[in-house]
Parts: C-alpha cells; structure tokens; sequence
C-alpha cells in the first residue's frame, strides 16, 4: 500500500507538469508556476500555520534561501519544459541531486553510478539539435544545479525551523520572487474558468500530493526504498509527456533516460546499505 502511494504520487507529480506544460501557450510559462506557487503557498499556510513571530533571524535566513532556490529550481524546470519534451527536462535535471548523493559517497562501486548518470547526460548531448534541444538541456542541468542548492537548503531548514513552517514560507517567497515575471501572464487565467480549474491542478498535482505522501508515507517506509521509488521520475515523466502531451522521444533519449534512472536508484540503494541519506528529489523531480 505504501509503495502505491508513492507511485501514485509519482504520476500525479508527473501529470502535474505535463498539464503545467500545456497551459504555457495561453498562460505562459511564469503565469503557470506564479498562479502554482501562490495557490501552494496558501493551501501550506492554511494547513501549517508556521508561527513565524517567534522565529529567531537564522530560521528566517534559512527559508528565505529555501524559496530562493526554490524559485530557480520551478523558474528553470518551466522554461525547460517550454523548450524540451518532458522526459528529457526531468532526466537531466536529476543529475543535479545525482551528483550530490556521489558527492556524499565513498564506495567504489559509485563510480559506476557516476559513470552512468554522465553517460545519459553525454547522449542527451550528442541528441542536441534533433531529439534534445540545446537551450532546453542547459536550462534543465540548470535546474539540477538549483535542485542540489534545493536539497542542501532544506536540510538546513529542517535543523533551525520548527515544525514544517519553512516549507510554507518558502513557498511564499519563490512566489514573490516569480511575482515580476509572472504578474502579467497570470492574469490572463482568469478570463476562463477551465485555466482556473487547470492551474489549480497544477498546484495540487506538483506541490500538495506529493509533499503530503512524502509526510505520510516516510513515517513506515525507508527512505532507501523511497528514494528508488522516487528514481522512477525520468520514465514517468516520459510517459506523462507522452500520454498528455504526445511528446515521443527518440531511442537515444530513452538510452539516456534508463542510464540516470539506474544511476540515481544505484545510488540510493547504495546509501541507504550504509545507513546514509542519499539526497534525490521528495517530490515531484521537476519542481517543487
């Protein structure tokens, strides 16, 4: 039961983006995430109720670089995903929280998994201009690189923030920060309800399903088993893109996106033999 639940969350988080995706042309791309961040941030303060008044200033500091690195994370993924099909986005924005995990390794066997994860990301390259576009790669490995500030952040946060109050407020301020891009395409979801209904989804999709199976579900399960369930978001991705969008990716792609599943699951397994925590995305593996 609980590793439905984690695949259930998986395919929601992987909708999500792909439903995100096909709002773009009429939202835009900063509309969609402003309107996501903003609907999530409200649904957390109302659930939460962080008590931020009695916050010493480093609890502060800790969620506002949360939200800072949450914002280029969702910025990033967005405009990747404006560019590139979906299963690539979320391949190569993997390898960010990828190298972190190697990074906190010491086994042999990890250069294998490094090994691995760069080799999806080398055919990724060779595929640029055909299968995988340059600008949509690079904003992805980007976003990779935000989801390893993302990780290092909200440990810190979970160390100086009581209870979950800086998930709220983080959410808050990535808004904030989206607020200058997106004022201007945001508005134009409220001349349909149906971009409403859609937008909605989205913040519920991405952001409320899986943080609430992630409090949920790591209450019985290991986050070893977790975080290889969690690997998993690359082929989901895929066939998000595929089933919503009708994105098809090449064989190449696919090679690709099997190298960095295995890399990332190696890792995890890998970690959690020792007792250690292998960094990888919570949630959705695009955004958060």
């Amino acid at each position: 039961m609980l590793t439905f639940r984690v695949l259930l969350s998986v395919a929601c988080a992987q909708a999500g983006g792909a439903i995100a995706r096909a709002l773009f042309g009429t939202i835009g791309p900063y509309g969609v995430l402003l309107l996501r961040l903003s609907i999530a941030a409200l649904i957390f303060a109302i659930a939460i109720r962080p008590r931020v008044r009695s916050w010493p200033l480093p609890a502060w500091r800790a969620a506002i670089l949360l939200g800072v690195f949450s914002a280029g994370l969702n910025a990033l993924s967005y405009l990747a995903l404006n560019l590139a099909p979906q299963g690539i986005v979320v391949t190569a924005s993997f390898v960010g929280p990828l190298v972190l995990s190697l990074a906190q390794t010491r086994r042999p066997v990890d250069a294998l998994w490094a090994l691995m994860a760069f080799g999806g990301v080398a055919l990724l390259g060779l595929r640029t201009g055909t299968d995988v576009p340059l600008p949509g790669l690079l904003l992805a490995l980007g976003a990779g690189a935000c989801g390893a500030g993302y990780i290092l952040c909200s440990a810190r946060v979970g160390s100086v923030v009581p209870g979950l109050g800086g998930l709220a407020v983080s959410f808050g301020v990535a808004a904030v920060l989206i607020l200058p891009f997106g004022a201007g395409q945001a508005g134009r979801a409220f001349t349909d309800a149906r971009l409403i209904a859609g937008v909605v989804a989205v913040a519920v999709l991405s952001s409320v399903v899986p943080y609430a199976v992630e409090l949920t579900v790591l209450r019985s399960m290991s986050t070893r088993v977790f975080g290889v369930l969690m690997s998993l978001q690359p082929a989901a991705a895929a066939v998000a893109g595929w089933l919503i969008l009708g994105q098809r990716l090449g064989w190449v792609p696919i090679a690709a996106l099997v190298l960095v599943t295995l890399a990332s699951a190696g890792v995890t397994r890998s970690a959690g033999q020792r007792g250690e925590r292998a960094d990888t995305y919570a949630a959705d593996g695009v955004d958060r």
